[in-house]
Order: C-alpha cells, then sequence, then structure tokens
C-alpha cells in the first residue's frame, strides 16, 4: 500500500483536482483540520515537515499531508538524499502527497520521478500534463460530462479555439455554460458566443496592457472590475498565468520568432498568441522575470495569510505603474 503519493505535470487544474479528491477522505471539518497539513517547501522548516509526517492521527486512522515545491527546497544532491531518505520512513499512519509543477521534457530527468521509480511499492506517481491543441475538444466534452453536463461538438470545438490548452480557464468556463443553460440541455455553439468566454481574459489582457504603459489608474480600474466580477484566486491564476506566457513569448521573441511561433510552441489560440506577443515586445527578459519573482514572493505572503490577495493585487498595481 502507497504512503506517498506523487502528482506531477503542468496541468496545474488536474493537480488540484487531485488533491482536493485526498482532501475529501476527511468530510468532518474538525477532523480534517486535525489531520491535514498544507505545506510549501519554499517556507516551511524541517521541525515543520517532520512534525505534521510524523504526528499521530486525532480520530482517524491517516494523517493528510500535502506538500508543494520541494525541488525549490531541495535543490541540492545532498539535500535530496536527505530529503529521500526522509520519504523513505514516512510512517504507514501518514499518506504523504508531493506534487510539484514540471514540464513535459522534464519529466524523464527530474529527480523526483527517477526516485519514486526506484521505489514502486512505497510510492504511487500520477503524471497531469496538459493536452495538446488538438486533444482539448475531446478535453472540454469529458470535462463537461465530469460537471454533469453535456456539449455538442461543435460548441466543444469554440471553446477550445478560445481557450487553447489553458485547462483551468476551460473548467471554468464550462462551468458558466452549464449554469447558463440549467443543465436542461446540452450547451450549442451559440451559448458559446453568448457566455462570451473570452471576456475575462480580454480584461486581463487589458489589465496588463494599463500596466505595461505605466498607467495606473486604468489598470487599478480594471483590477477593481476583474474583482467585482471575477474569484480573486481565479483572478490570480489568470495574471500568474499571464505573466509566464510573458516569459515564454519573450524568450521565442529573443530567438527570433514571431507571433506563429508562439502559437505552435504554446499550444495557445492565434488571438491569444497575437496579444502576448504584443505584450512581451514591451518588456525586457530580465523585467519580466523580475515581475515573476514578485508574484511568487506574493503568492507566499497571500498563502501564509501575510497579506490578503485584494490588498497584494492593489500593492502590485502601484509597483508595475510607476
Amino acid at each position: 500500500m502507497p504512503k506517498v503519493f506523487l502528482l506531477y505535470g503542468n496541468d496545474e487544474f488536474a493537480i488540484a483536482r487531485e488533491l482536493r479528491g485526498f482532501e475529501s477522505a476527511f468530510p468532518d471539518p474538525t477532523t480534517a483540520d486535525m489531520n491535514i497539513a498544507r505545506l510549501d517547501a519554499r517556507t516551511m522548516t524541517m521541525d515543520e515537515l517532520n512534525n505534521a509526517v510524523n504526528a499521530v492521527p486525532f480520530l482517524a486512522r491517516e494523517r493528510l499531508v500535502l506538500l508543494s515545491n520541494p525541488s525549490a527546497r531541495f535543490n541540492s544532491p545532498s539535500s535530496r538524499k536527505g530529503f529521500e531518505e526522509f520519504l523513505g520512513s514516512t510512517p504507514d499512519s501518514t499518506r504523504l502527497v508531493i506534487h510539484e509543477e514540471i514540464e513535459p521534457k522534464e519529466a524523464g530527468k527530474h529527480w523526483l520521478v527517477k526516485w519514486a521509480g526506484k521505489h514502486p511499492a512505497e510510492v504511487k506517481v500520477s503524471s497531469f500534463m496538459l493536452p495538446k491543441p488538438q486533444e482539448m475538444r475531446g478535453w472540454i466534452e469529458k470535462e463537461t460530462r465530469n460537471q454533469n453536463g453535456k456539449i455538442e461538438p461543435e460548441a466543444a470545438a469554440r471553446l477550445a479555439e478560445m481557450v487553447g490548452v489553458d485547462t483551468r480557464q476551460a473548467g471554468m468556463e464550462i462551468a458558466k455554460l452549464l449554469a447558463y443553460v440549467n443543465w436542461a440541455r446540452p450547451v450549442r455553439l451559440s451559448d458559446v458566443e453568448a457566455v462570451c468566454v473570452l471576456t475575462s481574459q480580454q480584461s486581463v489582457f487589458d489589465f496588463v496592457d494599463a500596466l505595461s504603459s505605466g498607467n495606473g489608474r486604468s489598470a487599478q480600474k480594471l483590477l477593481h472590475h476583474l474583482l467585482d466580477t471575477e474569484d480573486s484566486f481565479a483572478l490570480w491564476g489568470m495574471v500568474v498565468r499571464q505573466f509566464r506566457l510573458l516569459i515564454q513569448a519573450r524568450e521565442i521573441l529573443d530567438g527570433r520568432g514571431n507571433k506563429d511561433d508562439v502559437t505552435r510552441a504554446l499550444g495557445v489560440h492565434p488571438f491569444v498568441a497575437e496579444k502576448a506577443t504584443s505584450q512581451a515586445r514591451r518588456f525586457t527578459m530580465e523585467a519580466l522575470e523580475a515581475i515573476y519573482r514578485r508574484l511568487l514572493n506574493i503568492d507566499e505572503q497571500v498563502k501564509t495569510s501575510r497579506i490578503t490577495l485584494d490588498l497584494a493585487l492593489d500593492t502590485l498595481v502601484m509597483e508595475l505603474s510607476k
């Protein structure tokens, strides 16, 4: 029976759903609070990890420890060896779930994947990679069924064109569409057009446009409009993904590529590629990397309750529009 679980890949939406599946084993909120620990390797101490993994379950058969980003902490041969030895000593009363963002081209050589492959009896490995652009229609149809609805093939194809391979955005749009038809009939092409699934994404593009031009007033206005219409954490995910996309687009541009290369390399809709390419030209790679480091810092502060997400986004606008 595995006691360590490794979830890896570049499909954050699928990994988040799998994590919720582990948490659902503790339906009682009181029991869950006492038996579930969520740790980020970037900010935890080893004592916190040791205490979380080796604590005795409270009124339950098992404890659940969710550990993210171990590669950011264990980044030397000696620290990785010590971490692997620690994983091997995980007690039977603990389910230790490690989740790590790993791109497909890196998976085969990643140290955690290699280690897990050597311990098949103790470690269960699950890969969650983003679908390819040509697979998104099928993914959307399957996800619609997962959300207890139906979608016509033409509608699924149109939605795939709009969201590219962004599964999280696609999942949110499917939920909107099913609510729009009240789960009473299959989603049609006209429904997809009516709900305007690109509205939020377009607003994020406009938001980044305002930031890149130093227009703080416009950026602030767009931000508060988005906060009024979107879940703040969903919006945060869109902003982070947008700057990650800009870094990738800037790298392609620096390699003498163009928007068509961005479309092919990143598997996004041509509309998204054109916008990303245009915005990436306004930043140097150094500037984009500095912004992304700031986003990671904000993410850490929010997760450790040192700042609210709304305030963090307002602060970010003031910093970037100077």
